[in-house]
């Protein structure tokens, strides 16, 4: 027990309590609507007799999001002089210490200034949750950090606050507020959301139309990938029979060798025109030498570098475990390379590749021929 008995106390007790929630407003861009929404949602709890807080809100000199403002219980803020300025940032500890049942934390992506608790405002949440307190906050896409090489190719902007995609995958609720690109423009000229001396420049570059379009789509994959996580949460307990999916996902099955990077490849061009997620697996069934490893490792960054995900897994089987994976994740193709054992061989020890055709349902596998030469185009 700290010199503050009561309060170490009161402590103790909240850290005996069920995690608290996270609901997260997701937007495609500055001015969609995302702390409007928020505190619209707070007013609506407030009305239902929740207890609601304002941790930290940002305007951003709006006057219809200012005025939603009025009326909430605001916490103090916490005041940090840095670099001969003075700054506002969330209190954490005021948070925890008020004991709310939700409060309100905008910019989930905010870097802190240096003397906050944490270097991240995400990690405040984080923290928060911890404590047992649910938080409604807010992110726009090109923040997630799977996201930020995409976003840095459709915009030309290197995005530097991101948030990590497990904090979106772990939220109770994402929400996508949506706004045409044309009314998001139309606001953008009549300076409600930046200033107007600065719109001309923003229309030139991060705003430009295609960009816009291209983000709201990421948006909207975003926001249907999270629901799809979440059926797969709950499928067990809602007697799902058929598992089913809101996007394709690839499955790409691989070892090193010559028809690995030809496997990644084609895999990822099946989820790109899918518009699909992409898993690039290997099964360990034994220890790999420097130049298998090496090998490895190579595939596993080119399919980073195309936005996939990289598993490596153990087991005794690799069949078995390509099964178990691409049930777990409800792939809807298999993409898997062609044996270049012989046919009898294949007979006597049997087959993986027809194991996996054999057992698998609500998927399509597709194999993929070895190429004849060097020369054959990957």
């Amino acid at each position: 027990m700290g010199e503050n008995g009561e309060a170490t106390g009161a402590y103790s007790l909240r850290t005996l309590r069920k995690r608290g929630k996270i609901k997260v407003f997701l937007g495609y861009a500055p001015g969609v609507g995302k702390t409007f929404s928020m505190l619209a949602e707070a007013h609506r709890r407030c009305s239902r007799g929740e207890d609601v807080v304002a941790g930290f809100v940002e305007t951003h000199g709006r006057k219809e999001t200012a005025e939603l403002v009025e009326g909430l219980e605001r916490l103090p803020l916490k005041h940090i002089s840095y670099r001969g300025k003075d700054f506002e940032e969330l209190d954490t500890a005021a948070v925890i210490a008020r004991d709310p049942e939700w409060v309100l934390i905008d910019e989930l992506a905010h870097t802190n200034i240096p003397g906050a608790e944490h270097e991240k405002r995400w990690q405040s949440v984080a923290e928060i949750q911890a404590a047992g307190i649910n938080v409604i906050t807010t992110v726009n896409v090109q923040h997630v950090e799977s996201l930020n090489e995409t976003v840095y190719e459709i915009t030309g902007v290197r995005v530097q606050e991101t948030v990590p995609d497990s904090v979106l995958d772990q939220a109770d609720e994402v929400v996508l507020v949506d706004l045409t690109t044309a009314a998001l423009v139309n606001r953008l000229r009549r300076g409600v959301v930046y200033d107007l001396d600065t719109v001309p420049g923003a229309l030139a570059s991060f705003f430009r139309r295609g960009n816009l379009v291209a983000l709201r789509e990421l948006a909207l994959r975003k926001t249907a990938e999270e629901v799809d996580d979440y059926l797969e949460r709950i499928a067990p307990d809602a007697d799902v029979l058929h598992p089913w999916v809101a996007e394709e996902r690839v499955l790409v099955c691989v070892r090193p060798g010559q028809l690995a990077h030809r496997l990644v490849r084609r895999g990822n061009r099946l989820a790109r025109r899918l518009q699909g997620r992409l898993w690039v697996l290997h099964v360990r069934t034994q220890r790999l030498g420097a130049d298998a490893r090496r090998e490895l490792d190579d595939l596993f960054t080119l399919t980073r570098s195309l936005g996939g995900e990289v598993v490596e897994i153990e087991g005794d089987s690799v069949g078995e475990e390509i099964l178990r994976f691409a049930r777990e994740r409800h792939a809807s193709f298999i993409v898997i390379g062609q044996s270049r054992r012989s046919r009898l061989d294949e007979i006597l020890r049997g087959s993986q590749i027809t194991r996996i055709i054999r057992e698998i349902d609500c998927a399509d596998v597709l194999v993929v021929a070895d190429p004849v030469s060097l020369d054959c185009p990957a």
